[in-house]
């Protein structure tokens, strides 16, 4: 089996944190995951995200999922 390639999505949850004044364990408590999996999502360790999870964080936060994340290209 080839070795995992690194993702390349970055994830922006901090930023709108600050900018609507909420703490990450009330965008948990909103959204209905646990802390600890919101903070893997938020430093980039996730592997995938549930549409179910996507929606509650676009309707929480406000945005649409291309706020939410980025794509950097390949090198």
């Amino acid at each position: 089996m080839p070795p995992e390639e690194a993702h390349r999505i970055e994830a922006h949850i901090d930023k709108l944190l600050a900018e609507r004044g909420m703490t990450l364990t009330e965008l948990a408590d909103r959204v209905g995951i646990t802390l600890a999996n919101l903070s893997i999502l938020k430093n980039g360790r996730a592997r995938a995200v549930r549409f179910s999870t996507l929606t509650a964080l676009c309707d929480a936060l406000q945005c649409q999922p291309g706020d939410l994340f980025t794509c950097h290209p390949a090198d």
